[in-house]
Formats: structure tokens, C-alpha cells, sequence
């Protein structure tokens, strides 16, 4: 099966299994091109979202919409999705073992597509790869995990609610370009050895344990 049948064949499990939390919402499970070597992961679906049975459609995706064309991709060049698949009740923030339950599926969803550049948007997705980091301090760092590499960004909804997020948002998300070009030399580097960001002398970080 090719990437695209394997996904399906995932979406379909995943709707099909009685165990996971919030069954009573809709399925949103991710879109974009299978074949991309970036992917971008929020938290939870919300009321947007969960009509739609699409990630990243109300306000907030159409930010990240926007984001991603003022660097010259395209929505259906890269791959989209959350970790937990289904809105939690009146968009509260997932609960841990939410993030639990969904967890297994979206490293299985990461295997299928295997993309090298992970940009997870807001603390909750963030943590998933690197439970230590703080989002505060460690937005727009690069982290190298494995064969990955890990990108945190705050998420498009809290910079919404702030014009200095919304800045500090916009001037991380358009060092992303630099850091796709820059991927097979941030992957080929040892954990002794000091990194470069795209833009100036800086380290590729390279620590915690996390969903690789």
C-alpha cells in the first residue's frame, strides 16, 4: 500500500476503536500531502474543526493559512493534523490521558508519512516530542531527535489573542524555509557537535525523550 492507503486504512481504525476518549465528537485526522517532508501538529480539533471533519479551519487555521503562504508553501504541499483527533468539550485544553489514548496513533500517523521537519504548534504538541521544553523559552529552536527535526511554534490560536505572540509567531515561522533547506546539514550533525541556525550562530539542540 502506498502512503495515502495507509493513512486511510489508520483513519479508519482509529474511528473504529471504542476505547479512545471523545467518541462522541467528530473524527478530524489530518490532511495534506502524504508525501511532504513537513508536518504540522496541533493539539485538538475545535468547533471549526469538528463540522468540517478538517484540522485548522476557524480562525486559527486560517492564521496558520496565512503563515504558510507568506513563506511561499502551499496548505496542500504539506501535512496538517493534532494529536487528539476529537474535540474536547467546549475546547477545553485535552486532558493527559486524552493525549494518551491518541498518542500511539499519531507516532503510527508520523511513521507512515515520516517527515524530517516536525513544527508542533502550542505547548500541548510540543510536549508530546519534547517534555522538558517550555514554550516560552524554546519556541523557534531547533531540536534534533533521531532523524527528525522538531520545531516548536507557539500555536496560531494564542497568537490571536496577543499581537506580541502573533509577532514573535510570524518572525519564527519564516525562518522555516531556511531550516527546510538546511535539513540534511541539521541531521547530519553529532550531538558534540554545535549546530547552525539558518540565520546566525546558535545550537541545534539535542535532548529529551519524546514521541522518537
Amino acid at each position: 500500500m502506498n502512503k495515502s492507503e495507509l493513512l486511510e486504512k489508520l483513519k479508519k481504525e482509529i474511528f473504529e476503536d471504542e476505547t479512545l476518549p471523545l467518541r462522541d465528537a467528530n473524527l478530524v485526522f489530518g490532511e495534506g500531502n502524504p508525501e511532504t517532508e513537513i508536518v504540522f501538529i496541533g493539539e485538538a480539533p475545535g468547533r471549526s474543526e469538528d463540522l468540517e471533519g478538517r484540522p485548522f479551519v476557524g480562525r486559527a487555521g486560517k492564521l496558520l493559512d496565512m503563515l504558510i503562504n507568506e513563506i511561499g508553501w502551499k496548505r496542500e504541499d504539506v501535512y496538517i493534523t493534532n494529536i487528539v483527533k476529537r474535540r474536547p468539550p467546549e475546547n477545553r485544553d485535552p486532558l493527559p490521558e486524552e493525549v494518551q489514548a491518541y498518542r500511539p496513533y499519531l507516532k503510527r500517523q508520523m511513521e507512515i508519512i515520516n517527515p524530517r521537519l516536525i513544527v508542533p504548534l502550542g505547548r500541548f504538541s510540543m510536549n508530546v516530542f519534547l517534555p522538558d521544553a517550555k514554550i516560552s523559552k524554546d519556541q523557534g529552536k531547533i531540536f534534533k531527535k533521531g532523524q527528525k527535526i522538531i520545531v516548536p511554534l507557539y500555536h496560531p490560536a494564542a497568537a490571536l489573542r496577543s499581537t506580541a505572540v502573533l509577532e514573535n509567531l510570524r518572525i519564527a515561522f519564516h525562518r522555516l524555509p531556511a531550516i527546510k533547506n538546511k535539513l540534511d546539514e541539521f541531521l547530519a550533525k553529532k550531538p558534540e557537535d554545535s549546530g547552525l541556525k539558518p540565520d546566525r550562530k546558535d545550537d541545534v539542540e539535542q535532548k529529551q525523550s519524546g514521541l522518537f
